[in-house]
């Protein structure tokens, strides 16, 4: 995996989604698309993506990319450049195509703490870099 100030373009197959252990998450989150800005409500979050309740209206296009930032303090954000992978009548799934440096320590560190156990980290870890080759 390359982080040098970005983190390149993740594959989004089913086999792959299993590997990332979701971690539900409730912080202030918007979603921005060209110049549309939607206050959305995270439902989870992992490595690999969120989820988010579809927010009303939604006009978005779903073919272009957007921009999440979750905002987990004052001086904290995680901001992911993110392509839609599944649309539904109460939710919007996500997959991660970029993440900067500083955000993915802040997302790692969050799982960290929520998984409680640091070899599951290593495999979540290994498995993204695996993603990556």
């Amino acid at each position: 995996m390359t982080v040098n100030k970005r983190v390149h373009s993740m594959t989004d197959s089913p086999a792959d989604r299993r590997r990332f252990k979701r971690i539900a998450f409730d912080a202030k989150t918007d979603l921005k698309q060209g110049d549309q800005t939607w206050k959305v409500q995270l439902v989870d979050l992992s490595l690999k993506g969120l989820l988010i309740e579809r927010p009303d209206p939604w006009n978005s296009d779903q073919t272009q990319p957007f921009e999440v930032d979750i905002i987990l303090s004052n001086d904290a954000h995680v901001k992911m450049d993110v392509k839609i992978t599944h649309d539904n009548s109460r939710q919007l799934g996500f997959v991660c195509r970029h993440i900067g440096l500083e955000s993915i320590s802040h997302l790692k560190r969050l799982v960290e703490l929520n998984l409680g156990d640091p070899e599951e980290l290593d495999r979540e870890l290994a498995a993204l870099i695996e993603l990556q080759g």
